[in-house]
């Protein structure tokens, strides 16, 4: 089991290669019984699926320039707590 104090954060981190398939069989257990048993962490995951599903479904062109810089100067001026 991941250790108690980093759980979710582990969790977290491993997220896109679970999804992925690129675990050991060994850190897939320990994912999913993370998953199995804590809320937060299975609403994430829930979230992750139902945000790739609706991308999928969107125009896979370009963003409009504005909308394109305005993404760009939030990440620029973004503070870290």
């Amino acid at each position: 089991m991941i250790e108690p104090d980093l759980r979710c954060v582990a969790f977290v981190e491993l997220v896109t290669d679970w999804s992925e398939g690129a675990l050991d069989d060994v850190t897939v257990a320990r994912f999913e019984e993370h998953l199995a048993f804590c809320t937060g962490c299975g609403e994430y995951v829930m979230q992750l699926r139902q945000s790739a599903s609706v991308l999928k479904e969107l125009d896979s062109g370009a963003p409009p320039p504005e909308a394109r810089d305005t993404v760009l100067r939030m990440f620029r001026d973004h503070r870290h707590p």
